[in-house]
């Protein structure tokens, strides 16, 4: 047996002679790996992040928030007996500047103790404790949006403030959640002075504690939880600061693996092609070295140490790329991601991403690879058009369970194991059904009558001739036109539902804590302004979920999936009749009189997560108060549509005895909206006025950043394509040399050579075109519907064009990889073969 030094000496040297030949498989390996490890740290970074600023983010170490309503003296005892205690009260508000226009804005009252953890900055600099009594600080999109600078006023309510500063950091922003305008900062002492605050105004209450040193937060929560258990606060630890952030950043980044995953499966199909091509080119040092009497053994661990140095060499590059992906993407975004990762390396991802690259070149190389030891000397230099061999049982073997392998990884690594499943599941049906179309085109060319027409019979003909690489073509055309579609009718139907169904459907305004004893007032003012306006309004309060069906929320080990109604408080409200875009489902709506125990209406989704029945309880805790009511029906809901939509309704007569105000939609026409504007907070200081235009931008933003990053991960899948396209074609080379010479060698011109390949892309992309179409029509429909949770609604033409356009690109790749043949000079040619 030949010693593993003196091979690697030879394949070495081999390798340093001609290493064009696998830069093929470089690409691809490189490729796949560089996406996943760059979306994987990433994902890390940003999460790693989040939770080594944790306290910053979260304002302490742990929080304690309250819905409309303040904590009692009791419970601050409890809680500064915990620790070092800051109170902030949170409200969306309008500011209202000097000349009369107006914003919402997000009003924050601070006590002495703010920021426990972090620095408050100003553009003149750091500051602790509140403004001074009277004056505010405002973020720099108020100031700008409303004119407004420093020294000036600006009024919240009954009060008037001095502009103190403009915010330049406030360190626990991104702990405050999602906001639908720009922050105002106010002490604590000057909230009253502004009337905002009625019974039944929303707002919250947050209580942030700063623990001795060794304590542990998520045992001191639960013991103060225990010790106060109707206080019905949400209590948060330091190691989750901003826990909607992070499950949005580690779903997307799931998402984006599996997409990335699958960029690298297909451009395992080019580390196969680029093999195969490279061992074809190697053919004569095949036979030679078993001419010398190198047996197949020897020859296959020769080129094995070749490509598995190559492919080392690949993973290795990729994850360097990947690992300094983050800092990158920090510098370029900017503020688009929530925090910026450093520049650290996280060894979890890049191992999983190495992993993956090193199970797909063992899945691709080895079959091309091992082929050859069944091939004799002989054999190998009169292979041109031959087979390249059987396969071995435990070749097939090795493979199953490389692939295996990466599925185990992939469900394994995922947060959702089931969707993860069910990726991989689709993509490897999308693999077979192209092999099995490469398969049947092969079939039906060799069984069509032959045209009359040279080109056309020729062209037909290299659809199925021995050595054909018809079903890598199919395979890599059929995958890049596949994405090219979904890619096309992804962003179109974002854009459609953005553009043109939401605005279609939507109200001008959302009006918050009007006051109940003044409704009537404010549809006298809305209606006096337009007489063909749309109001509707309902009742709000906010409160949370404390038990379903018996089981008591605290006392869950972890939340079923889909059960977001569980986290924190929520909207709630009353009705005597079904409310607007509702549709009852299951149960019966209670009579418009009813005046029994409480009853509750459930969105059916929300009640599926649950497992609700209908006759279960369910609870809610309202200002400190449990009710308990039962399940009398479950609704569907129009969530999209921009109306009053709430996943919980319960029958009237349930909050009678809580404090609350009313919410409204107004739709009017584009003259009454702008008087609206400015007539609303006048005449209601309390009331918070959003237009819908301004949250039609946040959301159009946030989706576009996530459209974006589907099409920049999916880009790589498409690069990845052509990848083994250009594979496909480079595997194949020294065949169509043969048979260019041949052709040469009987009188055809290399306009004829070139139309003959030319029409085989024609007709192979002509084949595609519509399957690519129907399958990249229900890859997106997926992700628009469930990823989305949006209409599905692509623009024809410009889905059509990406296919022509895509089509078009596939056939000038392989037009520019043909045109080398044409070059070819018989005389050499037929040497070398």
């Amino acid at each position: 047996m030949i010693p593993l030094t003196t091979l690697w000496r030879i394949a070495r040297r081999d390798l340093a002679a001609r290493i064009r030949g696998l830069r093929l498989l470089a690409v691809c390996l490189f490729l796949g790996v560089a996406t996943l490890a760059a979306i994987g740290s990433l994902t890390s970074g940003i999460t790693a992040e989040l939770a080594s600023r944790g306290q910053t983010i979260l304002g302490g170490d742990l929080q304690f928030g309250l819905p409309q309503r303040q904590a009692s003296e009791a419970e601050l005892a409890g809680l500064r007996g915990a620790g070092a205690t800051s109170a902030t009260v949170r409200m969306r508000a309008m500011a209202n500047a000097p000349d009369g226009s107006a914003l919402l804005s997000e009003l924050k009252a601070v006590d002495a103790a703010y920021p426990l953890y972090g620095t408050m900055r100003l553009e003149s600099g750091a500051r602790r404790g509140p403004p001074p009594p009277g004056a505010i600080w405002i973020g720099k999109d108020l100031a700008s949006r409303l004119d407004l600078a420093v020294g000036g006023a600006v009024k919240f309510g009954d009060k008037s403030f001095r502009i103190d500063g403009i915010i330049a950091d406030e360190p626990d922003r991104l702990g405050e959640g999602f906001t639908l305008g720009p922050v105002a900062i106010i002490g604590l002492g000057d909230l009253a002075a502004t009337q905002l605050i009625q019974p039944g105004s929303l707002y919250e209450s947050k209580y942030r504690v700063r623990l001795p040193a060794g304590a542990d937060p998520v045992a001191v929560g639960k013991k103060l939880s225990a010790a106060f258990p109707d206080a019905g606060w949400e209590v948060t630890d330091r190691s989750n600061g901003a826990p909607g952030t992070r499950r949005f950043i580690e779903r997307m980044g799931q998402f984006l693996s599996l997409v990335g995953l699958a960029a690298l499966v297909i451009a395992g199909i080019g580390v196969g092609n680029g093999v195969a091509s490279y061992l074809a080119g190697k053919r004569p040092g095949l036979a030679t070295l078993k001419v010398l009497g190198a047996d197949s053994a020897a020859v296959l661990r020769i080129y094995g140490l070749q490509i598995l140095a190559v492919a080392a060499a690949a993973i290795a590059a990729g994850l360097i790329a990947g690992a300094l992906a983050p800092a990158a993407i920090g510098a370029i975004a900017g503020d688009v991601l929530p925090v910026k990762p450093g520049l650290a390396v996280y060894p979890l991802p890049l191992a999983v991403s190495a992993a993956y690259g090193l199970l797909i070149a063992i899945a691709f190389a080895l079959p091309p690879l091992a082929a050859t030891r069944h091939i004799p000397a002989a054999g190998l230099y009169r292979a041109t058009v031959d087979g390249a061999g059987r396969i071995e049982k435990r070749v097939l073997a090795a493979v199953a369970l490389a692939f295996a392998a990466i599925v185990g990884l992939a469900v394994g690594t995922a947060r959702e194991p089931l969707f993860a499943l069910g990726f991989i599941g689709a993509a490897v049906l999308l693999l077979l059904i192209l092999v099995a179309l490469g398969w049947l085109v092969r079939r039906i060319a060799s069984r069509v009558p032959r045209p009359k027409r040279p080109l056309l019979r020729l062209a037909l003909a290299n659809l199925h001739r021995p050595g054909a690489a018809t079903g890598a073509l199919v395979v890599a055309l059929g995958l890049g036109l596949t994405l090219f579609v979904t890619l096309a009718a992804i962003q179109t139907s974002i854009t459609a539902e953005i553009a043109r169904t939401v605005p279609e459907r939507a109200p001008s305004f959302f009006v918050l804590d009007i006051p109940r004893d003044r409704a009537a007032a404010f549809r006298s003012l809305v209606t006096g302004t337009d007489g063909k306006a749309a109001i509707n309004m309902i009742p709000a309060l906010r409160g949370s979920v404390t038990e379903f069906a018996g089981k008591r929320v605290d006392e869950l080990a972890e939340l079923p999936e889909g059960a977001w109604v569980l986290r924190g408080d929520r909207g709630l409200t009353y009705s005597p009749v079904l409310p607007k875009g509702s549709s009852l489902t299951q149960g019966q709506w209670w009579a418009p009189d009813y005046k029994g125990p409480p009853l509750v209406s459930v969105e059916a989704d929300v009640a599926k997560s649950l497992a609700l029945k209908i006759g279960d309880t369910l609870s809610v805790n309202v200002l400190g108060v449990e009710v308990q009511a039962r399940v009398a029906s479950f609704r569907s809901v129009e969530w999209d549509n921009f109306g009053l939509n709430y996943a919980l309704v319960f029958s009237p007569g349930t909050f009678d005895a809580a404090p609350h105000n009313m919410v409204a939609t107004v739709a009017v026409g584009p003259q009454a909206e702008t008087a609206l504007a400015r007539s609303i907070p006048r005449a209601f200081p309390s009331a918070s006025l959003i237009q819908v235009r301004d949250v039609v931008s946040q959301v159009t933003s946030l989706l576009t950043q996530m459209s974006q990053a589907i099409a920049a991960a999916a880009s790589i899948a498409i690069l990845a394509g052509i990848a083994v396209l250009i594979g496909a074609i480079a595997a194949s080379r020294e065949r169509r040399v043969y048979d260019s010479v041949i052709l040469k060698l009987l009188g055809a011109t290399r306009g004829q050579i070139l139309g003959a390949q030319g029409l085989e892309y024609a007709l192979l992309a002509a084949i595609l075109a519509l399957l690519a179409l129907g399958l990249g029509l229900v890859a997106a429909h997926y992700v628009v519907v469930e990823l989305f949770d949006f209409r599905f609604a692509p623009d024809p033409l410009v889905v059509g064009a990406t296919l022509v356009g895509g089509a078009g690109l596939a056939f000038l790749i392989g037009i520019a990889g043909s045109w080398p043949l044409l070059s070819a000079k018989p005389a050499q040619a037929l040497r070398s073969l």
